[in-house]
């Protein structure tokens, strides 16, 4: 198998990319091809004592797309950049999964015209994973698309609900609606035309429905797919990712307060590096884009060398799990006529 690597993708780019694929390729045992500039992979490579890693190629590229160019028009303007020339091997087939923490919008539409949809699908989707109470819960959308339709978010539930299954190992994923209340005649006329369209297939036994959900509940394990449109599940995301980050940095003050609150920090260590652990991106990798014909890994734009590393695992991960194909067996439950 090989994964192409963006190698020139991301805050921490030539670095982080270059590293993780070279750790991923040693550890996983699968070829990773690093898209960009060649002369500083080999430069990083040299410094790290890594240039003989086995299964490590580097395909040169010229140019890098980064997060200011247009999204819509950037890889036709920029035909030399590591994100074109990783998308030209992926539809060549010279590559059977892609990785980078470049540019979101710029990569879901390479993802849309290199990968191609899969057929009878409306618009990829993002889909990262976030901890709630007792697990996981996947967001789908939560960013792709801020304008939606009710049959498009009827794929999405199962498109989550089948990555949920394939690779996450859940057996009958709760799907749940992002909504402003859980009963079933709120929100607007998207959501309730939704809500009808996820009862019906819940009731034919293709999903498990659990009803609308509120933003509060979602990261309390109220359902295992958090179905939304891409403007609500990005602000949901971001919302969720700033209140952590305030909750550790208020847990900080009371345990630096004084000599007493730091020998009780010493005493409780183990646990506060715990829940730390539950909001590192780095040790999920990234976020696929589901609806895509062929896989396409989006890491966090700040990812290190870890993050890289585990989004090509998730790369491998997704190649493996005949997920694409269980979608085009499903197809005709996921649409509206």
């Amino acid at each position: 198998m090989k994964i192409i690597v963006d190698a020139m993708g991301g805050d921490n780019a030539p670095a982080a990319a270059v590293i993780g694929g070279a750790l991923a390729a040693k550890e996983y045992g699968e070829e990773v091809l690093l898209v960009g500039d060649a002369a500083r992979i080999a430069a990083i490579l040299r410094e790290k004592g890594m240039e003989s890693t086995p299964g490590l190629t580097t395909v040169p590229a010229a140019d890098i797309v980064d997060m200011h160019d247009d999204p819509a028009t950037v890889l036709r303007q920029k035909p030399d950049s590591s994100m074109a020339v990783a998308f030209r091997l992926l539809k060549a087939g010279e590559g059977d999964a892609l990785v980078s923490a470049g540019n979101t919008g710029a990569l879901l539409t390479g993802a849309t015209l290199f990968g191609g949809r899969i057929k009878g699908i409306r618009r990829g989707a993002l889909a990262p994973v976030m901890p709630c109470a007792g697990g996981q819960v996947m967001l789908c959308d939560a960013g792709a698309n801020t304008e939606c339709t009710a049959e498009m978010l009827l794929q999405f539930a199962f498109l989550g609900s089948l990555y949920a299954e394939k690779i996450g190992g859940v057996h009958k994923p709760r799907v749940g609606l992002v909504n402003n209340g859980t009963e079933d005649t709120k929100g607007d006329t998207l959501r309730k035309e939704t809500y009808a369209l996820l009862q019906k297939a819940s009731e034919e036994g293709r999903l498990n429905f659990v009803g609308n959900v509120e933003g509060s509940m979602v990261p309390l394990g109220a359902c295992d797919i958090a179905v939304c449109d891409g403007f609500a599940g990005n602000v949901m995301l971001k919302t969720i990712e700033g209140v952590a980050k305030f909750m550790a940095g208020e847990i900080k003050k009371v345990f630096t307060r004084n000599t007493a609150t730091k020998l009780g920090y010493l005493a409780c260590k183990r646990g506060m590096d715990e829940f730390r652990g539950l909001f590192d991106q780095d040790r999920i990798g990234g976020a696929p884009f589901l609806g895509i014909a062929k896989p396409v890994i989006k890491a966090h734009g700040s990812s290190g060398e870890t993050a890289i590393k585990n989004a090509v695992r998730q790369a491998i991960a997704y190649t493996r799990s005949g997920m694409i194909d269980a979608v085009r067996e499903n197809i005709q439950y996921m649409t509206v006529e």
